[in-house]
């Protein structure tokens, strides 16, 4: 239950809670907090302050409505939140209270109330027509009901106590600037191998860097192009243009933040949101799946076996346009997520081969998910084959699979097999010869010093060279047909201590699938 300490004298209903439900997701609606209800508008300046105070218990809906009756004449809107933090058992979850707000058209699913989110990364906000706190939209602050809402992302045993300020300030609402996007194309070298990093935060959202911080590492890290990927917010697209150029393309998206798993809304136009607030349970994540694609996107699932609270994806991979496989520095669930990817390209070779029909598969992609130092950005990063440095280039290469994954600009790969008559196939290609065809695969180094090779197939690795010399260059052949190997993909492995445990990556790519395919 809550109470309100408004310090006016009158209830205002916030001890009557109802349960609603918001699209499909269980979430809660308090009474209103009210502000000035006179005929006079309050003199340019002045300020009204309300707080509200209230506990949610263990197993609290993922999100708490707390609506806020704004009079008319207010000109900015500020929000200061804290909660308790008690000791628990080790093994069991602590409190996190995520932050966020809705203007007077609502708190439908698809947001078009949406003002901002900063999750657990911010203790305080404001908003108003010509600024407003990273992570929030800037606009008018219109009367109506507008909606504070909490997001319970654990919540101990002895349940979360919280405490709400709220400030309006009245005033004329000033002037809204007009956003300047980034451009959609780069100077780039025509076809060509690009690098990039995708999946990125700044302190649009729990991020540290700001965007000319990120800017200038993506160029030290040799990235041709980006994409902003804030937590379930758009805030940062009007901040990317002056740090674009035409050595780097900058695209914006998001990273939708369910509590389900992640998902990397990669280049759709700038201003596109896309709503978080479902679970898989909910089978609400196809019509956002279809909104991130007309918005131009693709729909990348991020960090799919990550252990932290809500990370790990949960929504299969029916609407993927490619998968995150390598995340940050690379870690057992990296590993774990690069066999699970293994299994769907044997999963779309076998229903090839049962159903005479090509299944499309699923191509991989790295990003470092940076938020602060020392992440380093471009750890990993996606190289893709491009027409040109633009951003629907860039997404036709990623969607293709026509890519491999490096740890830093010092690696370079050049992956082929070829066919006896002259047949040629790249990263992300199909060699199209009889099943009993001789095939030579080929990967070509440089950059990786006492690296060892791996040509993995569906059969699993079935090649594993010596570690290439310290000057990092080499050459690794190896002969099949497409009756014994129905695809190979080239991994690229550090040395390890651990026998026949695999080392860290230092680059891997996406297949080259070998054999006619059936129609």
């Amino acid at each position: 239950m809550c109470d309100d300490d408004h310090g006016t004298g009158h209830e205002s209903g916030m001890n009557r809670r109802a349960l609603i439900v918001t699209g499909a997701t269980a979430a809660l609606t308090l009474g209103s907090v009210t502000f000035a209800s006179g005929a006079a508008t309050p003199a340019s300046g002045a300020q009204e302050t309300r707080t509200v105070r209230g506990t949610l218990p263990a197993g609290s809906p993922d999100f708490v409505y707390v609506p806020v009756e704004v009079p008319s004449g207010v000109n900015e809107i500020k929000v200061a939140y804290t909660y308790d933090k008690p000791s628990v058992p080790a093994g069991t979850q602590g409190n996190a209270l995520d932050i966020g707000v809705f203007d007077q058209h609502g708190t439908d699913l698809g947001g078009r109330g949406f003002r901002g989110w900063s999750g657990g990364a911010r203790t305080e906000f404001f908003l108003r027509v010509d600024d407003a706190t990273p992570g929030y939209i800037p606009g008018p602050v219109h009367a109506g009901v507008w909606h504070i809402a909490l997001g319970p992302y654990t919540v101990s045993p002895q349940g979360l106590s919280y405490e709400l300020t709220i400030t309006l300030t009245y005033g004329e609402p000033g002037v809204a600037p007009q956003p300047v996007y980034p451009p959609e194309r780069a100077k780039g070298r025509g076809r060509a191998w690009y690098r990039g990093d995708c999946h990125l935060h700044s302190w649009y959202s729990d991020g540290r860097r700001t965007p000319a911080e990120i800017a200038a590492l993506a160029r030290a890290a040799g990235l041709d192009f980006i994409n902003s990927s804030e937590h379930n917010t758009h805030s940062s697209h009007a901040h990317w243009a002056s740090e674009a150029g035409d050595d780097l393309l900058i695209m914006v998206g998001e990273e939708v933040t369910t509590r389900n798993g992640h998902v990397v809304a990669l280049g759709t136009e700038p201003g596109t949101f896309v709503d978080w607030r479902y679970r898989a349970r909910d089978n609400r994540f196809g019509r956002f799946a279809r909104e991130i694609r007309r918005a131009g996107g693709l729909v990348v699932p991020a960090h799919p076996h990550a252990t932290c609270v809500g990370c790990a994806w949960k929504f299969g991979f029916g609407e993927a346009d490619a998968v995150e496989v390598w995340n940050g520095p690379y870690t057992p669930d990296d590993e774990v997520a690069l066999a699970s990817w293994d299994a769907t390209l044997v999963a779309s070779v076998r229903e090839n081969r049962e159903n005479r029909e090509n299944r499309e598969w699923l191509p991989a992609m790295g990003n470092s998910d940076a938020h602060r130092a020392p992440d380093a950005i471009g750890l990993p990063q996606t190289v893709v084959l491009a027409e040109d440095l633009t951003r629907q280039a860039i997404q036709d290469g990623i969607r293709a699979g026509h890519s491999y994954v490096a740890e830093s600009k010092n690696v370079s790969l050049a992956f082929t097999a070829t066919g006896p008559k002259g047949e040629h196939a790249g990263i992300g290609e199909r060699l199209e010869v009889a099943r009993d065809t001789p095939v030579t695969v080929r990967l070509e180094v440089t950059g990786a010093p006492r690296c060892s090779v791996r040509f993995v197939t569906d059969q699993g690795t079935l090649l594993t060279s010596d570690p290439l010399p310290v000057a990092g260059a080499g050459t690794v052949e190896w002969r099949t047909t497409p009756s014994y190997a129905a695809y190979v993909r080239a991994e690229l492995r550090h040395e390890t201590a651990a026998g026949p445990v695999p080392g860290a990556m230092a680059a891997f790519t996406n297949p080259i699938f070998l054999g006619e395919a059936k129609n």
